[in-house]
């Protein structure tokens, strides 16, 4: 028996599928959760009195995974009175009207829009022993105003607008999630402060489509304006963003890149096809041409820039040339690295019902030759960083095997990942090591010697504080409304949803 039930304490799970939005909203649903008196079910438990899925409706099987985990749920909850299941997210906000009916047994189904009413649809819930289906049409709240519990103390998610503007045909996340909303730079600003002063020295500015902030005030400056003022924050190490829309980069976002010390040299922006036509058929509004000028002007501006893509294989209609037009592009632009997918259709978006889809042989054969050809020169990018000297932030929890080789991990300035020899000394995640680079693969870089430095940091004293202090004691399950305001004052997932 865990302490937490022996207290009997309430105890909750949330299970994350998607994108950093969705990885970025649990951290407010444990955050209410936890404000309203449940504590994390530990690591390895048996079951959470309460399971919370935060679905993403981006890929095809999303659907068929949920109700396949509900369905595992199903026999639990019958052996245990008392124990709730939500269901929230993109996929909760699509289906609203069938979860409930394909599984009965959930208790709360909740949108994108309305996250911050969760802890009450449970206590309805219980109250009323039958199933809760709220999901408003708008947002009721930024996110960012409710209660959080951060994942990481040393690095953070700050999201600066939510929704998108753009009518992608392969995407669903605009009818999901809503038109764009922009979040005022001096609430913005004064969340990073906050969290810099708490420890943190890795900040990633969060948006559906983040360099289009901005476009609510009518500003195109906005965007590199905050990036400028994120550069004067003391204390604030590293300062990254995702994901940006090609339409939407500018001259002036290149420049604050360039100019602002604190401002990475890692740039993700989603490609999705290198073909003209098939940019067309998606309503992406760029070209190649306007694609590779960006590329061509960001390592003009910043040569030791690392860039990533998102881009998808087999785009209903899409020719071998076409497919041949993405490889060509690939080959150009030389990205660090690329997150590639195979189409497959979202139900409720244009593309699904759109003529000339591919079979999935096809979509497979071609899958494969570019990521044979991405491979290849990740590494051979990769190769570039021997013999280079770079300041690894550490991380927690990026080396699968590093307890086994007796190393550490983290990222570096760019994002890529280095394993590097332990040091003598104690190193904490949020601590910075200057290692040199002695062997590259296509994924990760290798530090084989000691480490040349360690620099110990606010950002390692507030990960070992996190780690030390013993859990603040629960409120106890809440009898009424939660408490919703200001987060307290105190992150890589795959990049986006492919669809930005």
């Amino acid at each position: 028996m865990s302490r937490s039930e022996a207290a009997g304490l309430r105890t909750y799970e949330v299970r994350t599928y998607g994108c950093q939005m969705n990885v970025h909203d649990s951290e407010r649903l444990s955050g209410l959760l936890e404000d309203a008196g449940y504590v994390r079910a530990p690591k390895g438990a048996d079951g959470a009195d309460v399971v919370v899925f935060n679905t993403c409706a981006v890929r095809e099987n999303a659907d068929n995974r949920l109700y396949g985990n509900l369905g595992q749920l199903a026999p639990k909850k019958a052996e245990r009175p008392g124990m709730q299941i939500a269901v929230g997210g993109c996929l909760a906000q699509k289906d609203r009207d069938t979860i409930v009916k394909r599984a009965p047994w959930v208790d709360v189904v909740f949108g994108t829009h309305n996250i911050g009413k969760l802890p009450v649809l449970l206590e309805r819930a219980r109250i009323a022993e039958e199933a809760q289906v709220e999901i408003a049409e708008s947002l009721e709240a930024f996110p960012s105003t409710l209660p959080t519990r951060r994942e990481s103390a040393y690095a953070a998610w700050v999201s600066i607008s939510v929704g998108c503007n753009n009518t992608c045909t392969f995407c669903i996340v605009p009818a999901l999630r809503g038109k764009e909303k922009d979040r005022r730079p001096g609430d913005i600003l004064a969340e990073v402060e906050a969290l810099v002063a708490e420890g943190v020295s890795e900040i990633t500015l969060l948006g559906q489509n983040v360099n289009a902030y901005g476009s609510e005030i009518g500003d195109r400056e906005a965007f590199s304006k905050l990036l400028r003022a994120c550069g004067r924050i003391e204390g604030l190490e590293r300062v990254r963003f995702t994901s940006p829309h090609p339409r939407d980069f500018t001259d002036d976002v290149i420049a604050a890149m360039a100019e602002t010390p604190n401002v990475m040299h890692q740039l993700h922006m989603p490609l999705q096809s290198g073909s003209d036509t098939v940019l067309k058929a998606m309503r992406r509004s760029y070209r190649q041409d306007r694609y590779l000028g960006i590329i061509d002007k960001v390592r003009a501006a910043m040569p030791d820039a690392a860039i990533s893509t998102d881009i998808i294989v087999g785009f209903p209609g899409e020719t071998e040339e076409d497919f041949e037009q993405t490889m060509h592009v690939v080959r150009e632009a030389r990205f660090a690295q690329a997150f590639t997918f195979q189409y497959s259709k979202r139900p409720g978006t244009p593309a699904a019902d759109m003529e000339g889809q591919i079979p999935k042989e096809v979509v497979q054969e071609r899958y494969m030759r570019l990521v044979a050809l991405q491979e290849e020169i990740s590494w051979e990018e990769n190769k570039k960083q021997v013999g280079r000297t770079l300041e690894v932030l550490v991380a927690e929890g990026e080396g699968r095997k590093d307890d086994a080789t007796h190393r550490l991990s983290g990222r570096a300035p760019d994002n890529r990942l280095v394993h590097f020899e332990k040091p003598a000394e104690a190193v904490r995640p949020g601590d910075v090591v200057t290692v040199g680079i002695t062997y590259a693969a296509p994924h990760h870089l290798l530090a084989e010697k000691p480490a040349l430095a360690v620099r110990r940091t606010r950002a390692g004293d507030a990960w070992e504080l996190r780690n030390a202090a013993p859990a603040a004691k629960p409120v106890g399950v809440m009898l009424g409304l939660p408490t919703i305001g200001a987060p307290a004052p105190v992150p890589a997932a795959a990049p986006g949803c492919g669809c930005d």
